[in-house]
């Protein structure tokens, strides 16, 4: 068994207004391996340290105890797991110039961003495999687990959105 750490980041119903109560119920609920914020009205997050078998084994069951007490929690946020250079940076340990050094002499082997712009986000899960198997970065299993997983999970809430009729051939012509 080993402890994975993440944070999930849900949408509360309006009928949540007790805050501390609720806080009470999560943890009755299994939910006491997490630290929990409550700063912004009608939102929760909550930062994990999670002992199971696996990376979808702890956050599948912290997502199901959220929703055993609050079924209406909608997911807003499964992270680690979107990432600019920065936050890239932190957590490898070096420098954004390094990272940025690394990605423009990459010969286009460098993940592409899941959106590019002023500040590019990239699924992490894709960058620490790029980084571990292209440069033999040393890359903690249970972090590229967390945010294989947690990349996963976005994507899959995502998922929701796309109309089913068309989701067939959305996936067809993206693939």
């Amino acid at each position: 068994m080993r402890i994975y750490e993440f944070r999930l980041k849900f949408s509360l119903p309006a009928s949540e207004t007790d805050m501390d109560e609720l806080v009470e119920r999560l943890g009755e609920a299994g939910c006491d391996d997490a630290l929990i914020g409550i700063g912004q009205p009608g939102r929760i997050a909550l930062d994990f340290a999670r002992e199971a078998d696996s990376a979808f084994r702890a956050i599948s069951s912290a997502v199901a105890d959220i929703r055993h007490v609050v079924p209406d929690a909608k997911l807003i946020e499964a992270t680690p797991d979107l990432v600019g250079l920065t936050d890239v940076a932190n957590i490898i340990g070096c420098s954004r110039q390094n990272i940025r050094k690394i990605m423009v002499s990459s010969g286009g082997t460098f993940p592409p961003p899941v959106h590019e712009g002023k500040s590019a986000l990239w699924h992490l899960s894709s960058v620490l495999v790029w980084l571990k198997e292209i440069k033999s970065y040393q890359v903690a299993d249970d972090l590229l687990e967390v945010a294989l997983i947690n990349m996963q999970f976005n994507v899959a809430k995502e998922m929701v959105a796309i109309d089913q009729a068309q989701r067939t051939e959305i996936l067809s012509l993206v693939g």
